[in-house]
């Protein structure tokens, strides 16, 4: 993982909404695509930009492939954040 990977990922606002989807758990690629008005590739290309960043992972079950939020990349940023504030870290 690198921190440009991860901000060239969240630079781009439906890369953002689809991070924010996820919050709420994991979803199929088709429940994603569902909320945005681009086309399907256009979906896949974000998805494999956000797993190249390691901000999301995803698992087959049958014939879909689930997508969930890799909370640890964020935490990771977070952490290198406050330490570049001068923040005290846990």
């Amino acid at each position: 993982m690198s921190f440009g990977e991860t901000f060239k990922a969240l630079s781009n606002p439906a890369r953002r909404e689809i991070l924010t989807l996820l919050k709420g758990g994991k979803l199929s690629a088709g429940e994603i695509a569902a909320h945005f008005p681009q086309t399907a590739a256009t979906i896949s290309h974000h998805l494999n930009v956000l797993k190249q960043a390691e901000l999301v992972f995803e698992t087959r079950e049958g014939n879909y492939i689930y997508y969930q939020l890799n909370t640890s990349v964020l935490e990771d940023v977070l952490l290198w954040l406050a330490d570049l504030k001068g923040e005290e870290t846990p």
